[in-house]
C-alpha cells in the first residue's frame, strides 16, 4: 500500500496541475476534482475504496464530452490519479500508464497554453523526473517500458519512462 501511495501521489500531483484547466472550461463539473480529491484521500492514508474506482471512471467520462484537447487531458489525468490506487500487479506494459500519463498529458496540456510548443513539455517532463522518488522509480522498473504511439502524450509518456529507467 505504501508504493501504490507514492504512485498515486506522483500521479494526483500532475493531475492537480492541470485540474485548473477543465474546471475554468466546464465550471459545473466537479467530476474530475472528486476524483482529485479521492486520490488525495488515500494518498494521505484513507483506505483504498469504491470513491477512487467511481469517480475514476465519472473523471474519464468528463474527458469523453470536453470540447478540446487540453480539457480532454485534463479530466483524463483526473481520472488516472483516483485510479493509480488500483495499479494492477502484473508485469505489463500498459501499466506504465498510469504511473505516467497523467503527468505526459499534463505536460500537453501546457504545451498546447503554451501555444503548441513542444519546449514546454520536455521542460515539465525535465521536472517530473525530478520529482520522482526512488519508490517511484523501483515500482516503473518492475514492468515493460512504456509502449511507443505517435500521439504526442505517447512520446512525452516514453521520455520520461526512458529517464526515469535511466536514473539512479
Amino acid at each position: 500500500m505504501d508504493e501504490l501511495r507514492v504512485v498515486a501521489r506522483f500521479v494526483a500531483e500532475s493531475a492537480q496541475e492541470v485540474l485548473p484547466v477543465f474546471e475554468d472550461a466546464v465550471p459545473g463539473d466537479r467530476r474530475p476534482r472528486a476524483a482529485v480529491d479521492a486520490a488525495w484521500e488515500f494518498v494521505t492514508g484513507a483506505k483504498r475504496t469504491r470513491l477512487q474506482r467511481i469517480t475514476s471512471l465519472d473523471a474519464h467520462r468528463a474527458a469523453k464530452e470536453a470540447d478540446t484537447e487540453a480539457v480532454r487531458l485534463a479530466a483524463r489525468s483526473a481520472g488516472d490519479a483516483a485510479s493509480a490506487a488500483y495499479l494492477h500487479p502484473i508485469a505489463q506494459a500498459g501499466q506504465v500508464g498510469h504511473i505516467l500519463r497523467a503527468t505526459a498529458s499534463a505536460a500537453r496540456v501546457a504545451e498546447l497554453n503554451a501555444g503548441d510548443d513542444p519546449a514546454v513539455g520536455d521542460l515539465l517532463i525535465e521536472r517530473a523526473r525530478q520529482r520522482a522518488t526512488p519508490t517511484l522509480i523501483n515500482v516503473l522498473r518492475r514492468y515493460p517500458s512504456a509502449p511507443t504511439a505517435r500521439t504526442r502524450v505517447a512520446q512525452l509518456m516514453s521520455t520520461l519512462d526512458a529517464a526515469l529507467r535511466a536514473s539512479r
